[in-house]
């Protein structure tokens, strides 16, 4: 059986035109972005693109290198990079690096939430303070006064964990991304490398 050959939908490039890059304008206002998408669905490519090329920029990584698997991966992407890119490892306060530091950039792209979700609750955030945290950096992000762009997994596509605590965690997640996605000024989803803007 052959694929059935399809013209390249047009849809495609008005959702990463430059138009639709007007976040960047440099007008001195926040312009928040938030990118869903599911394990290697090429969200965080589509977080740089979305970010543009404005200088200074700032990527924060939220990931920490827990065994050497972990840490391994975090040099490749530290590799795959731009150098012009200012590496900020931020595990956890995300918020008070935003507040001290945001407004020294012209883009910031904050990588990923899920796991700054994840280090939350391992260093002893209860289950109930996710809201509040999660309000508290969206509030950081928008008194940046330039682009923020913010990535997440979507964690609720697939089967139902066997495990509650998999469970709550998923169900953490996924009301921390609606939370997010709410105060975004651009929502956009990746699936296999192709971008749907939602909001």
């Amino acid at each position: 059986m052959r694929c059935q050959r399809f013209a390249f939908d047009s849809r495609l490039s008005s959702v990463l035109s430059p138009e639709s890059f007007s976040m960047n304008a440099g007008d001195g206002s926040s312009h928040l972005c938030f990118v869903l998408g599911g394990a290697r669905s090429g969200k965080s490519r589509l977080a740089f693109t979305l970010a543009g090329q404005a200088l200074p920029r700032a990527f924060v990584a939220t990931g920490e290198a827990g065994d050497e698997e972990m840490a391994a991966r975090i040099r490749k992407h530290r590799q795959d990079r731009d150098p012009s890119w200012e590496t900020q490892e931020i595990p956890i306060d995300v918020s008070g690096w935003l507040k001290a530091h945001g407004a020294a950039y012209k883009t910031v792209v904050i990588d990923c939430l899920t796991l700054w979700l994840s280090n939350l609750l391992g260093s002893g955030v209860q289950s109930s303070q996710i809201p509040t945290c999660t309000d508290e950096l969206m509030q950081s992000a928008r008194m940046v006064p330039s682009t923020v762009v913010l990535v997440s997994n979507e964690v609720g596509l697939g089967i139902v964990p066997g495990d509650a605590v998999t469970r709550q965690f998923r169900d953490l997640a996924g009301a921390m991304n609606q939370r997010v996605a709410a105060a975004a000024d651009a929502v956009y989803f990746s699936v296999s490398g192709l971008p749907m803007k939602l909001k």
